[in-house]
């Protein structure tokens, strides 16, 4: 995928932008580029997949829900995760037109990607790409937050059909908020890792 368009776009919105062809590649990236630092994560299958848990916390200080140290309970980890030095998430959608959309449910993941941070870190898989915001939006409720819902088993129709959002007021809905990134926050430093490969939701 040709991921040119989508680069400026973003830069010119204010992010800076990394692109890889490889996941092994943005994982060593971010390896280097975070060292020494306290570090936090939105849940995330990309950055599970890319193994960013395991590598970034043999030399840095880790806070994540998905990871709770004995002694501290997930609460209280969001809590240390809101004041990191750096925060990892990725996207529910990505417009080529570069607008970054997430969806949330508890909210510390869209929250810290507003505030908190000196840097927040978007890792991003080509099939996040959509070529518009509406396109972007679409994929953001209709696919990713479905096969989100799945993981989490919760018993939604999304979860339960497995092929789209249906608007639900069930009790285990997992969309409760919707943060559109459309230029970089002032409050932190932001980039963008672009990866050529498909990862995650």
């Amino acid at each position: 995928m040709d991921l040119t368009a989508v680069e400026k776009n973003l830069k010119e919105r204010g992010f800076a932008v990394s692109t890889f062809a490889t996941a092994k590649e943005a994982a060593d990236y971010l390896n280097r580029q975070i060292d020494g630092a306290s570090v936090s994560f939105g849940g995330s299958m990309t950055l599970a997949e890319m193994g960013l848990f395991e590598s970034l916390g043999k030399h840095n200080t880790i806070y994540s829900h998905w990871n709770v140290p004995e002694g501290m309970n997930a609460d209280e980890v969001r809590e240390k995760a809101a004041t990191c030095e750096h925060y990892l998430l990725s996207a529910n959608g990505l417009a080529e037109t570069g607008e970054i959309i997430n969806i949330d449910g508890t909210g510390n993941r869209v929250a810290s990607s507003l505030f908190g941070h000196k840097k927040v870190w978007y890792v991003v898989g080509s099939n996040k790409l959509a070529p518009t915001y509406n396109e972007a939006l679409w994929r953001a409720r209709n696919i990713s937050a479905p096969k989100n819902a799945q993981r989490l088993g919760v018993k939604t129709p999304c979860a339960v059909n497995g092929d789209r959002c249906y608007d639900c007021k069930s009790p285990q809905r997992i969309c409760r908020g919707l943060v559109v990134m459309w230029e970089a926050i002032r409050s932190c430093e932001s980039e963008v890792v672009l990866v050529d490969e498909p990862l995650g939701y």
